[in-house]
């Protein structure tokens, strides 16, 4: 039952820091791409819109999986603690509690990942469709 434990905390958990690294290398590099935009030299709104929205899918993509991936560890934790229980009989509290701690942890971890990516999300997403309007101001709507 030890490799149950040993997976909840090296791997679901390391694969949530992982992808809480991602999300914010790409917001962090959004950020630095939208203080330096310039929406005027863009000629074609499709254009602007692409570069703009440029991997805001891998942050959306985090915020909405990293919930599941919590949820695995819970699950796996809720294993463990059964397992104990069904091996050992409710005689050692300690092996119970550190299941249910270990399921406790991933599903914080997992919520901790997708709250915030979730919020950069938004914020990032509003701040494109921001730039599109400014461009559509200067530029007129183009009607395809």
């Amino acid at each position: 039952m030890e490799w149950i434990a040993w997976t909840i905390d090296y791997g679901i958990i390391g694969i949530l820091i992982l992808m809480s690294i991602i999300a914010l290398a790409v917001v962090i590099e959004r950020w630095h791409f939208f203080k330096g935009i310039a929406v005027d030299s863009y000629a074609d709104k499709q254009e602007l819109e692409l570069d703009l929205t440029r991997r805001l899918h891998v942050i959306a993509t985090i915020g909405s999986n990293a919930p599941y991936v919590g949820l695995l560890g819970t699950v796996l934790g809720i294993m463990l603690t059964f397992a104990s229980i069904g091996e050992h009989g409710i005689t050692n509290p300690a092996k119970i509690m550190t299941g249910l701690a270990l399921a406790l942890k991933a599903t914080a971890v997992g919520l901790l990942v997708a709250i915030p990516a979730v919020v950069f999300y938004n914020f990032l997403l509003r701040r494109a469709k921001e730039e599109i309007l400014r461009w559509e101001s200067t530029h007129g709507r183009k009607r395809l």
